[in-house]
């Protein structure tokens, strides 16, 4: 079988982006729909410049865009970002599905060859 490579740091960003709950929960928030910064960082009990560094984290790795709407800022998931994560992890769920489905055939051999 052979496996998704990562190709450059993107699957590291996401992840790394995606390790840390608050960014977690932005990201499932803006699953719904577009949020401006403001209205985001009111859901959590931090300042909004701590809030903004997530932001920031999920701009640079991709997951997340934001644009200027008059007088603040709105943002939007960018779910084709996800892409790369998803299929790399498709890859390792069947890897291991095949390796566990391998395992429970020779350890059921063996169950046979001990009757």
């Amino acid at each position: 079988m052979s496996l998704v490579e990562p190709t450059g740091a993107t699957l590291s960003r996401t992840f790394r982006a995606l390790g840390d709950p608050t960014r977690r929960t932005v990201v499932r928030r803006l699953a719904d729909g577009p949020a401006t910064v403001g209205v985001l960082a009111a859901e959590h009990a931090m300042s909004l410049p701590a809030f903004t560094k997530h932001v920031a984290v999920l701009v640079d790795a991709g997951l997340v865009t934001r644009r200027r709407v008059g007088r603040t800022v709105e943002c939007a998931l960018r779910p084709a970002a996800l892409a790369e994560a998803h299929a790399w992890l498709g890859d390792m769920r069947s890897f291991w599905t095949a390796s566990l489905d391998r395992l429970e055939a020779l350890l059921d051999d063996e169950r046979q060859d001990d009757r």
